[in-house]
């Protein structure tokens, strides 16, 4: 994510344990009060620690919810904060649930006023969206507003480890720098707050206020159900609904991320819920009363995997509209694994019919593009489907090797209809808001390569965020492709196969690869046998994301170097490649 982000965080004063603060002991609890006079408690995590359960309140508050966190016992690895500056003056109760004696996690807590890390550690994405600090998965509630991109996301603010799901928040002009707010939706009664959407509800149909942004998510509790909660102030603060759930349970393991759109044609709200193994369609006039209206999925696509995160929207190709359905599954990916897969065909305003097409499809074939959903109240001025989706996979998102955050978006899409391999396909590129933060640029002459031709020093100063656009002939030459190198032997390989009407990503000599076992597995997309290829790419720093041809294929994968990969090396097996067009730009 760009540098020109708004933090929050500024250099850590932190104080001990004094005066002001007493622990004591009450059966199965190890508790501390705390006279609040700063804005943070600071707790220390060791992420192979168990978990703790840990309430924060004052004395006359029992029911707020507890969080897990891996508080330390042998080390401390990072810390995480608690925002107590709604306490100050309170007097503050600090439960260690289920802990009787203090740990080296409980002598070691800190009072601050501020709070610091070293946010811009190795592996920290510049143009990628990355949490501020803690864990991050699924985009959720992506949504437009005068002007604003709204990102509300999957959120652990207690650990760079998965759990105490809460909506994190950021807002954009552009969908490249973008500035964190606050939490946005907190945890309670009904439970964690898994993924969902957002809508601008123009016509106030909910009665919350005209043009007021509603939240729709997924209350994980004893069961999930579906709730909903509203803003009048452009997203800055939510209330929750008080007749919370707007849709129960009706006795499916799997009930969640629901994705809201309004339909001109029923003229009413449509959710499009991930139910196990299939999709269930609701619709509603009031975002609060819902009835099902059909299911989609037995029989069709892959079913290797739960299905999560669906999203259903209108596309329009040559003319015609069709409907588009996108699906994440996990495991049950194209490579192993967590990957999105879609279906194309028509919408009635109640139900959805898949078009004969060879299923299952796939938006990237790439391991790490998940949970992938589109923003919605996009101006018809403008007309795209803007996609976003998570960049990582869950067979090893919890292992890579970052410390104070895990995780970062995919750059910023838009989709489009196309055709490929004699089938209509969803094409997926770069948002045209990321050729603005090109820098300067180096053009490279024709390489015209017999068996290997390396450029040496792609960038001056390269700093690990590029990218480079060029066009790949093969001139009677059925294997060919390039490879990302550094120095010290490591690379990310791009490999053309045109017996097998593959291209693969080989990344298991990449750097750091033995994080977990499932990171080495190889990656491969189908792709189509032409004259030439015209091939963009985007790295930035741990990430690579490719482009074929203006999208047929899009493959994102995400890496570890100990070093920058600033030379780039061409090959073929036989016959002649032509590497043309070759322009690196620097990125801002």
């Amino acid at each position: 994510m760009k540098k020109t982000i708004l933090s929050i965080l500024v250099a850590l004063l932190a104080i001990s344990l004094g005066c002001n603060s007493q622990k004591k002991s009450s059966g199965e609890n190890l508790t501390i009060d705390y006279q609040v006079d700063s804005s943070y408690i600071l707790l220390p995590v060791e992420e192979t620690a168990p978990e703790i359960k840990i309430k924060v309140g004052t004395p006359d508050q029992n029911n707020q919810p507890a969080y897990d966190v891996h508080l330390a016992q042998n080390k401390i690895d990072y810390w995480v904060p608690i925002d107590v500056k709604k306490y100050k003056g309170q007097k503050l109760t600090l439960s260690f649930l289920t802990l009787k004696e203090s740990i080296l996690g409980v002598k070691e807590i800190k009072y601050s006023d501020r709070f610091d890390f070293p946010y811009n550690e190795t592996y920290r994405p510049q143009f990628h969206f990355s949490p501020e600090h803690g864990w991050m998965n699924d985009p959720n509630g992506m949504v437009y507003l005068d002007g604003e991109y709204h990102l509300f996301y999957q959120y652990n603010p207690y650990g760079s480890m998965w759990g105490n799901m809460h909506w994190g928040h950021a807002v954009s002009t552009d969908m490249v720098s973008w500035t964190y707010l606050p939490t946005a939706i907190a945890p309670d009664s009904l439970g964690t707050i898994f993924s969902g959407s957002a809508v601008v509800d123009i016509n106030n149909t909910a009665g919350f206020g005209k043009n007021a942004i509603v939240a729709i998510f997924t209350s994980n509790g004893k069961t999930q159900r579906q709730s909903i909660a509203y803003s009048t102030d452009k997203g800055r603060t939510f209330t929750k609904y008080s007749g919370n759930p707007v849709l129960p349970n009706p006795g499916i393991t799997d009930f969640r991320d629901p994705k809201v759109s309004w339909n001109e044609v029923s003229n009413q709200w449509i959710m499009t819920l991930a139910t196990k193994q299939t999709i269930t369609f609701f619709g509603s006039r009031d975002l609060k009363k819902w009835t099902k209206l059909s299911e989609f999925g037995q029989g069709i696509g892959s079913h290797a995997g739960v299905w999560e995160c669906p999203d259903l929207f209108p596309l329009t190709y040559q003319g015609k509209t069709k409907w588009v359905l996108l699906v994440s599954i996990n495991p049950g990916g194209p490579n192993g694994g967590s990957a999105t897969q879609y279906f194309i065909g028509s919408f009635d305003g109640t139900k959805f019919t898949a078009d004969p097409l060879p299923y299952p499809l796939w938006v990237d074939y790439g391991r790490d593009n998940y949970a992938g959903v589109t923003w919605s109240n996009i101006p018809k001025s403008d007309g795209r489907r803007l996609f976003l989706g998570w960049m990582s996979n869950w067979d090893y998102a919890t292992t890579v090797p970052t410390l104070n955050f895990r995780s970062a978006n995919t750059t910023p899409r838009e989709l489009s209809l196309g055709m490929s391999g004699g089938h209509m396909i969803v094409k997926s590129f770069p948002a045209k808001e990321m050729n603005t933060i090109r820098g300067a640029s180096k053009t490279y002459p024709k390489q015209v390569v017999e068996k290997e031709a390396t450029l040496t020093g792609l960038l001056p100063k390269n700093k690990g965020t590029y990218e480079v656009e060029m066009t790949l002939k093969p001139m009677h030459s059925s294997t060919f492709g390039f490879e990302l190198t550094n120095t010290k032997g490591e690379l990310l390989k791009f490999t053309f196969d045109l017996k097998t009407n593959k291209l693969s990503i080989d990344r298991d000599k990449s750097g750091k690869i033995n994080f977990n076992d499932k990171f080495k597995s190889g990656t491969s997309a189908p792709i189509v046998t032409k004259g030439s290829y015209n091939i963009r790419l985007l790295v930035d720093k741990a990430s690579a994301e490719i482009f074929i041809d203006n999208g047929e294929i899009a493959m994102s994968s995400i890496f570890f170097p100990t070093e920058i990969m600033n030379n780039m090396t061409f090959f073929t097996s036989e016959g002649k490649l032509n590497a043309e067009n070759i322009t690196i730009y620097n990125i801002k």
